[in-house]
């Protein structure tokens, strides 16, 4: 229960996030790594059980810890709760965030595909809260709340196209799902990537190189959607690491 074994999940279960925290400075990273934690812990509940009723009750035990957490109150021991439940406890993590990325999550419960304006919703719920729980507590003021779902959404669209193939054999991908769909998506993630770019996130900016690998992702679906409906999206892990690299160095994104 402590931060090595946050960061061991999440290098299991999200190896690009894994890098996003060891490339952040090692005071960023005791909030990434169980930050990142909470996460994964949140996107596989709805899909642990088929049983709707039971995935509602995994969703909503942390939702009423992590309120708990941040009224000050102990959690039960938990190998991610407990950090993420101390971070809580003294104020270094806003709440709000993390409850509404578990309530979108509610929406993967739903064995039913998105309409396209509905997935641009459950992804800045997702991965612009992530991405915005992150950098509010490393520093970024306030009003770059915007700018972070934005890029939440670029980049959680990127993940989910990768996805697309095993969502769709579940019943969760897109209910138009055509090569237009995903070309007009592609695009408008592109638009808010480039617009959430021209912020200035200050401290805050390590917690936004989980968006720097987004845009190879989506310029390929955006150049050939049927990429996307056949799982060859991909990118090479070398080119990977060398734009992650290329970011911290010059302390962008």
């Amino acid at each position: 229960m402590s931060l090595e074994a946050c960061a061991a999940l999440v290098e299991r279960g999200d190896p690009d996030r894994f890098r996003v925290a060891m490339a952040a400075p090692p005071p960023a990273r005791e909030i990434l790594f169980p930050l990142y934690a909470f996460n994964l812990e949140i996107a596989r509940a709805p899909w642990a059980t088929r049983e709707p009723m039971l995935a509602e009750m995994r969703l909503q035990w942390w939702r009423d810890q992590v309120a708990a957490c941040a009224a000050g109150m102990l959690p039960p021991p938990h190998e991610v709760l407990t950090p993420l439940g101390q971070l809580l406890r003294e104020s270094r993590l806003d709440p709000a965030p993390l409850d509404a990325l578990i309530e979108t999550r509610r929406r993967d419960i739903e064995a039913e595909p998105f309409l396209a304006d509905d997935l641009r919703t459950y992804l800045e719920g997702t991965a612009g809260n992530l991405l915005w729980a992150g950098a509010k507590a490393l520093g970024s003021p306030e009003p770059t709340r915007p700018a972070a779902l934005q890029a939440g959404f670029a980049s959680g669209l990127a993940s989910w196209l990768l996805a697309l193939p095993e969502l769709s054999a579940r019943n969760r991908g897109l209910a138009d799902e055509t090569p237009a769909t995903i070309r007009a998506l592609a695009t408008d993630a592109l638009a808010a990537l480039a617009k959430a770019r021209r912020t200035r996130f200050g401290p805050g900016t390590p917690a936004l190189r989980a968006a720097t690998l987004a845009a190879p992702v989506l310029r390929a679906a955006r150049h050939d959607p049927d990429a996307a409906l056949q799982g060859r999206l991909a990118p090479p892990e070398g080119p990977k690491r060398l734009r992650l690299l290329w970011a911290t160095l010059r302390g962008g994104w």
